[in-house]
């Protein structure tokens, strides 16, 4: 076998692992979306990813390993959902909505770990801080000028007026359509920025 062919192979098996890594990888979140992760066992890991237990331990070593590596996938992939263009309000309100229409209800559960899981609280803890850094960048036109910075009173509102719970309280509670819960949280983003107008 020449080099470029010994080149090809090798290239085709790391592609493989990639793709065994991270079948593995997006089972261990799905099942996170629909149970406790304390109930959730390397068997079923395996079945839904269409492999056996002993390949899951050769690409993660333990559990515990395997769990932390799929915290680092999931907020990878909740980053990219959550991208939307800076400055754009009606863009930005579409997005937050579309990404709590995907996970919306697996992060809900999540935090009704976080107090009694300290392996959830090393999600939780981190995906507020993305929401909120989320907020002071996509908002960022209108929260910053050249001679001021944007007050924390206005941040903590449009992080409130962008969360979670808000669209569970409306999607979820109120029974609003996607549309609808859409349409509150834009006017709800709406008026804080409008009042924060009137201040300056």
């Amino acid at each position: 076998m020449g080099h470029s062919e010994r080149g090809y192979s090798m290239s085709n098996r790391s592609m493989a692992v990639a793709r065994t890594r991270e079948k593995i990888l997006r089972a261990t979140v799905e099942l996170a979306t629909e149970k406790l992760t304390v109930e959730i066992v390397l068997a079923e890991i395996a079945g839904r990813a269409g492999v056996t237990v002993q390949t899951i331990l050769r690409h993660f070593g333990t559990r515990d390993r395997l769990f932390d590596s799929a915290v680092t996938f999931a907020s990878a992939e909740i980053v990219t959902e959550r991208a939307a263009p800076v400055g754009d309000v009606t863009e930005a309100v579409r997005v937050i909505v579309d990404h709590y229409e995907t996970r919306g209800d697996w992060v809900v559960a999540l935090l009704g770990q976080e107090a009694s899981n300290e392996r959830i609280r090393g999600i939780t803890v981190p995906g507020k801080q993305i929401h909120r850094t989320w907020v002071e960048t996509v908002f960022g036109p209108q929260l910053f000028d050249r001679t001021e910075t944007a007050g924390p009173a206005i941040t903590d509102l449009l992080s409130v007026a962008t969360d979670v719970y808000t669209w569970k309280l409306l999607r979820r509670d109120r029974g609003l359509s996607r549309d609808q819960t859409e349409q509150r949280m834009r006017q709800l983003v709406d008026a804080i920025l409008a009042s924060r107008e009137k201040e300056s």
